[in-house]
């Protein structure tokens, strides 16, 4: 099974009760892979315990990138949340972990 790790990497932003993070894949391959398996539903169920959704997505096909907007996750937001990583920057890392059906670590 691989990982959205194996394929690119993450950085993720906020803005109140907002978070933002982008995948950009490692190749062309990867990208392929990312934009038809890594789905806002997919990217919702593994968020699903601390976010309310919803989850959009938006394609950046020339810089082989997704960005997930990934709405109420962040506890009310920097002011109002009580969490040790009020902005979310941590989250990045939990898309990194999300598995991607059908794949194994010869393809990418």
């Amino acid at each position: 099974m691989v990982r959205v790790y194996d394929l690119a990497h993450c950085r993720a932003g906020d803005k109140g009760n907002t978070s933002n993070i982008s995948v950009v894949a490692y190749s062309e391959a990867a990208w392929r892979v990312l934009s038809e398996q890594l789905t806002p539903e997919r990217v919702m169920t593994a968020y699903g315990h601390i976010a309310k959704g919803p989850v959009r997505r938006y394609d950046l096909p020339n810089l082989r990138a997704l960005n997930f907007v990934i709405e109420n996750a962040l506890g009310g937001g920097v002011t109002r949340s009580l969490r040790q990583d009020m902005h979310g920057k941590s989250l990045s890392s939990l898309m990194l972990t999300i598995e991607l059906p059908g794949h194994n670590e010869e393809t990418p």
